[in-house]
């Protein structure tokens, strides 16, 4: 659905895109993150057919984004982070205009308007200005937009900024149901919603691409660290005893809760010590009163790319 070689794009003193290359297969959903800055919505926009590539190629559905940026964007439904919604227009007045310039018309457009509204949760305000809508109800208004011509591929930056948990939920299960009909590729930097719904990530840090795997497999394979949570009671020597162990890389004491000391231990990746903790704590006769693993998330991941010297890679 989505092939990206080389993809450049500079502006007057600065590489907001640095020669990127990636694929999005028909049917994926792909989470684009990365921090702020890092080019994820100058790639968005390329790829919508909003703005050309100063080089490289990108093709959406078989169409160049450069040659062919009409093709482009009949393919594409695009939610920009700050949707320029026309707030004057009241919201079932806008998507019926919207629909006309996506080349609907007569009973289909009037069908597929109370679909959209319906999908997204925006038909008990259909009468209201925009303009009087929340943040929230805006962007359903904005994700409704990028939905009505029925496109192949949904690129939303920010989909679930501004709203609620509930509504988050919401928008999270719709587009796992869209997913047999549309392609997406979305950022955001709500990493939960990421690990729960997509099926691959793409991490972006100044222009390249960092990683590009699973979420589980980004997990498992990069350096982020599993730490292990550590409450007991002992002598002064704790942390210089616990950073002795195989694997350690630091341990740091934290507010004493209820009278207990509280220490996260980080640990290399893959290891597991908590027997050997265990067996430490008996020797030296500290009382425990708790012991857990905390597994890398995504958010770990994230972090630690983004503060990453290592060399980057493009996939």
């Amino acid at each position: 659905m989505i092939e990206v070689q080389d993809l450049t794009k500079q502006y007057a003193g600065r590489v907001a895109v640095d020669g990127i290359s990636f694929f999005v297969r028909r049917g994926e959903i792909v989470g684009f993150l990365g921090p702020n800055g890092a080019g994820k919505s100058t790639t968005m926009r390329i790829l919508s057919g909003y703005m050309p590539p100063t080089s490289g190629s990108a093709l959406v559905a078989g169409h160049d984004v450069f040659r062919d940026s009409i093709s482009v964007r009949k393919n594409v439904g695009y939610m920009p982070e700050m949707a320029p919604l026309y707030t004057d227009m009241r919201v079932k007045e806008y998507l019926h205009f919207r629909g006309e310039l996506k080349g609907l018309g007569g009973r289909e457009l009037r069908r597929r308007t109370g679909e959209v509204m319906d999908l997204c949760g925006v038909t008990d305000v259909r009468r209201r200005l925009i303009a009087n809508l929340s943040k929230g109800y805006r962007q359903r208004v904005a994700l409704a937009d990028a939905l009505i011509h029925r496109p192949p591929l949904l690129i939303l930056d920010e989909p679930t900024n501004g709203l609620d948990p509930t509504q988050i939920r919401h928008v999270r299960e719709m587009l796992l149901d869209l997913r047999d009909q549309h392609t997406v590729l979305l950022s955001t930097h709500i990493l939960s919603e990421v690990e729960q719904i997509c099926d691959r990530v793409i991490m972006i840090h100044h222009g390249r691409i960092r990683a590009c795997d699973t979420p589980r497999n980004l997990k498992n394979q990069l350096r982020a660290a599993a730490a292990v949570h550590l409450e007991l009671q002992g002598n002064g020597k704790v942390i210089k005893e616990l950073e002795k162990l195989p694997g350690v890389r630091k341990a740091v004491e934290e507010e004493p809760l209820e009278g207990w000391r509280v220490i996260n231990v980080r640990v290399e990746a893959r290891n597991d010590i908590r027997e050997a903790i265990l067996d430490l704590a008996t020797r030296e006769k500290w009382r425990v009163r708790e012991l857990h693993q905390q597994l890398p998330s995504l958010e770990d991941v994230f972090v630690e790319l983004a503060a990453s010297d290592a060399p980057p890679r493009n996939t």
